[in-house]
């Protein structure tokens, strides 16, 4: 069988790439297996078709829960830009201006002023928070905006990098620096728990580099992601603004004690990318594996039978195991179709990762038992009717932890202490690698340049230990993480 072919049951061809033959061209395939998502006729955007927004939306709802119980508020704020916003912090616009889209002409004129379509929405949500705050009393002020962002990408994958995706900003102003710095490491908590707790990836926190740090920001942080291919995925970050945009935007309060200041700012936003990411975490040669707390359906029944009679009490059977499962909360979907074999309806769940995939037949019937097929590990199990929601319940629990450990015990295995540059360059690629850093810019981006990989964090359980520099030999106090990034 060669490199892009896996067969179904039916010995039906399917074009699936071995992550060991080409996990580049094996990531499309699985996206396109999966039916989540196309290429639009639109250069470097993307069309998310229903199951993949289906995700998404399992996504969206977790984490808006989870801003709403920080006292976080939604609101929504326009897709244009004026230039001339973009140009009040000049750390911003320099960050962003390769990426831009402008808007030169509309309605069958010229306009006065170009507009941007937004590449991020500091500048106009700033401008306008300055209206909405005039005293103490109106801070702290957290908002956050589901949108859609335009970033011109030269080289863009589905998911992971798109001219336009989906995301989430959270954007906050605070009357001190402290209470700024401290919503934005609980945000970035927020970003870790979501990570950890529903889509069972291990992620590292920790601090970006000042290169490597959003543009107009004072601080960075972030969450780091392994996936299969050793590459790391920024997974969420978290931005202490200071008040650079606030004194650009006059974003300004009358304090307690009767004098004007600025207000200290925090954004920070995940987006469509986390897609990209689950599906570099979990799947397999066969396809997606998805972790059962974010899965559009938690478990399929395929239901087995070509006789009329069979058939109708197959089908009978599977609605009320379906009834009790909805009951307890559990996402399910028949699959009755009489139209395909066993085999390939097996086959197209195993693409689309349904973590429990539960096979009903007449035999079945017959014992008063179901079988349980694990996606995680294609192991099968037969379980009694009586056992069967308690019987689920405790799969996808057990899934879940397998997925999470199985994560982990991979990052633990390709993340290598160095101390000798050479021997930098050659466990860089596929392997997260601790060096020390002597906290110079310049060994930073000649580091870069020699071997494209990046200081991904800098970890905030980072161990106090005097070393050298990896690159220039200079005095270091503690290790930081380089990798090959997403």
């Amino acid at each position: 069988m060669s490199d892009k072919q896996n067969k179904n049951d039916a010995g039906e061809a399917k074009a699936i790439t071995r992550r060991d033959a080409d996990y580049s061209e094996w990531y499309q395939d699985v996206v396109e297996q999966a039916d989540l998502a196309e290429h639009s006729p639109v250069r470097g955007c993307m069309v998310i078709k229903p199951y993949g927004y289906a995700l998404w939306e399992n996504i969206q709802k977790d984490l808006d829960a989870r801003f709403k119980s920080k006292g976080v508020q939604n609101a929504y704020f326009p897709l244009f830009i004026p230039e001339s916003f973009l140009k009040r912090e000049a750390q911003h616009v320099e960050g962003f201006a390769p990426e831009v889209a402008v808007v030169t002409h509309a309605g069958g004129q010229k306009l006065d002023e170009p507009l941007v379509v937004r590449p991020t929405s500091e500048t106009i949500m700033y401008d306008v928070f300055s209206r909405w705050i005039h005293s103490y009393r109106d801070l702290p002020l957290l908002i956050n905006q589901w949108a859609n962002i335009v970033r011109w990408e030269m080289r863009t994958r589905l998911f992971l990098r798109t001219t336009e995706f989906l995301w989430q900003e959270g954007h906050t102003v605070h009357a001190t620096e402290d209470e700024a710095d401290g919503f934005a490491r609980q945000m970035l908590d927020v970003y870790r728990d979501f990570a950890q707790d529903m889509m069972a990836i291990p992620v590292i926190p920790g601090t970006k580099s000042d290169s490597e740090r959003f543009a107009g920001a004072v601080r960075t942080y972030c969450i780091e992601a392994m996936m299969q291919d050793g590459k790391a995925l920024q997974a969420g970050t978290s931005h202490m603004l200071g008040q650079n945009f606030a004194k650009a935007f006059g974003v300004k309060f009358l304090d307690a004690d009767e004098t004007e200041k600025f207000g200290w700012q925090t954004s920070w936003g995940v987006s469509t990318r986390l897609i990209g990411g689950l599906i570099m975490a979990h799947g397999d040669d066969k396809g997606l594996v998805m972790p059962p707390k974010l899965a559009p359906h938690q478990v399929v029944i395929v239901t087995i039978g070509t006789k009329a009679e069979e058939r109708e009490s197959v089908v009978t059977k599977a609605k009320e195991i379906s009834e009790q499962l909805t009951a307890e909360g559990i996402r399910v979907k028949i699959d009755d179709r009489d139209n395909l074999r066993p085999g390939a309806k097996f086959f197209e769940w195993e693409k689309k990762g349904v973590p429990v995939r539960l096979e009903l037949g007449p035999k079945d019937l017959a014992a008063g038992q179901v079988t349980l097929v694990r996606r995680d590990t294609s192991e099968k199990q037969s379980v009694s009717e009586e056992g069967i929601v308690d019987g689920i319940k405790d799969l996808l629990s057990q899934i879940h932890t397998n997925l999470y450990d199985r994560a982990l015990k991979f990052r633990e295995e390709h993340t290598l202490p160095v101390d000798d540059y050479a021997d930098f360059k050659a466990k860089v690629e596929g392997n997260f690698v601790k060096a020390h850093w002597c906290g110079s810019a310049e060994c930073e981006a000649k580091i870069k340049e020699e071997t494209k990989a990046t200081i991904r964090c800098i970890p905030f359980d980072q161990q106090q230990e005097k070393g050298k520099c990896v690159f220039c030999g200079a005095e270091s106090s503690g290790r930081v993480i380089f990798a090959k990034a997403y």
